[in-house]
């Protein structure tokens, strides 16, 4: 071996060294960095016999793709459990102080104590403000649900804009890649980018992806609708500026296909599709029951009369005196309900109507002998409120209940579903954490290997400085011989 050639190979030696060196350290300083992909300098022989250093990236696919299922699922379940848990705390309250079920609870205790002294005025005026209590109950129910639907609506509307932006620098990193791959670059940073903005993608809705020539990445749904193809397609949505209740809102259009929202309390896959749900779904089955119970109440305290049609007692609502259809949801019903003004003190009434009947005229008086110690109106009354009655299945509970019961039922029904969801969320972050650390383990930076390696490459390098060393000696005395 000639010392040119010598010194040649010391030279790429070093070169190709302190190249791998250089791999080590930006490992190192990535550590801690979960979007980052642990790179490997591979030290290849060209034909020539000449030593290169190729940086390759490390990769799962596999583990990758189930990363990303893991996130969209526990994006949108996380999204649905705690949008269940604002909803709970605005409609029933803290420990369901201020819920219908508790408030009915009081109204009943007012009623019975009532009927022990029906000539006590203040016992009618406790049950008037018990009354009162419920329908503001079932009114603040009714708004909260509602402004929590127009509150979710702002957020989907917010999130869709965020999934848009993604979609537009996913676009830049996927040039970056192609513009690489087919110049032969190192693209692994562009590739870090494209996966990191592909988990955020996937925390919105679920995704998959498939990999064309030059690297190019190909996005659909989990449904199979495109989301990115050379250029990002379209998300888009109109939020509303308020709701009402049983008014529908509005679709997530991706590419003009809607996007679906979650089915049950455990499925949601995507916080885009969680949110549906909670507008939906679940705020929506809750607004029902609210309209439902306001209904029974408005039903069990309805004035009767011989030959006359039911009509509106202590409860009345916008299409009094008329009682609402048996067993029929009327939309909004929670929101109008109020106690009746012809019994009511502080709009002029008279309590004592609750005992005698007759706030809808002459012909409904029950207590016929004018007696103050009448007490079967009031205790028919409470009794009403312990006897089934036809509720409509479409609220989500048993459609045979007393309304107490489903009052009860209400909250119990929305426990439930919030524990499913709040139980489902739990896992899926279990699964989602699990997946990520296995791609870290396999992917990702191992500081104690890396410091390894990094020692080896300074014994490499200082062999390759002694060979320097040796040869540049040889030259100075093969130089001294010829001088």
């Amino acid at each position: 071996m000639s010392l040119t050639s010598a010194l040649s190979i010391a030279q790429s030696a070093l070169l190709n060294t302190a190249r791998q060196t250089s791999v080590v350290s930006r490992n190192v300083a990535d550590a801690s960095n979960p979007d980052y992909a642990r790179r490997y300098a591979v030290t290849s022989v060209t034909s020539t016999g000449a030593r290169t250093v190729e940086i390759q990236r490390a990769t799962n696919s596999l583990l990758f793709r189930q990363n990303l299922v893991a996130l969209s699922a526990w994006s949108g379940q996380s999204t649905v459990s705690g949008g269940m848990d604002r909803l709970g705390l605005a409609v029933n309250g803290v420990d369901n102080a201020s819920s219908p079920s508790t408030a009915i609870g009081n109204l009943q205790q007012a009623l019975q104590l009532y009927a022990t002294s029906p000539s006590n005025q203040n016992l009618a005026s406790n049950v008037i403000d018990a009354a009162r209590q419920v329908a503001a109950s079932l009114n603040d129910g009714t708004k909260a649900i509602q402004d929590f639907r127009t509150q979710t609506d702002g957020e989907i509307a917010t999130a869709v804009d965020d999934l848009n932006n993604l979609l537009a620098q996913f676009q830049e990193a996927n040039k970056a890649v192609i513009s690489g791959t087919r110049s032969g670059t190192d693209v692994s940073d562009a590739l870090d980018q494209r996966d990191a903005l592909l988990k955020k993608i996937a925390e919105y809705v679920p995704v998959s992806t498939f990999t064309r020539g030059d690297n190019d990445m190909v996005i659909t749904t989990g449904d199979g609708t495109t989301l990115f193809e050379t250029i990002p397609r379209t998300v888009s949505f109109t939020p509303s500026s308020g709701y009402t209740a049983g008014a529908a809102g509005s679709r997530i259009y991706i590419d003009n296909v809607p996007l679906a929202s979650g089915a049950a309390n455990s499925s949601a896959d995507g916080k885009l599709a969680g949110m549906l749900q909670l507008r939906d779904g679940v705020a929506g089955t809750m607004q029902s029951q609210l309209d439902e119970i306001a209904r029974g109440l408005i039903t069990a305290f309805a004035e009767t009369a011989p030959s006359l049609p039911a009509a509106t007692g202590l409860f009345t609502w916008s299409g009094a005196p008329a009682v609402p259809a048996t067993g029929t949801l009327v939309n909004g019903l929670a929101g109008s309900i109020s106690v009746n003004a012809a019994m009511d003190p502080a709009a002029g009434g008279n309590p004592t109507l609750l005992r005698d009947g007759g706030a809808n005229g002459a012909a409904y008086v029950a207590n016929t002998s004018g007696g103050s110690s009448y007490s079967s109106l009031l205790i028919a009354y409470g009794d009403k409120l312990d006897q089934p009655m036809s509720f409509d299945a479409a609220a989500g509970i048993s459609a045979s209940s007393s309304v107490t019961a489903y009052s009860a039922n209400a909250i119990g029904w929305f426990e439930g579903v919030r524990k499913q969801a709040s139980t489902a969320a739990d896992a899926k972050e279990a699964l989602a954490t699990r997946t990520a650390e296995a791609l870290s383990n396999d992917t990702g930076v191992n500081v104690d290997q890396e410091m390894s390696l990094l020692l080896d490459l300074e014994h490499t390098y200082q062999a390759s400085a002694r060979m320097m060393k040796t040869v540049d000696d040889m030259m100075a005395a093969l130089f001294a011989a010829v001088g």
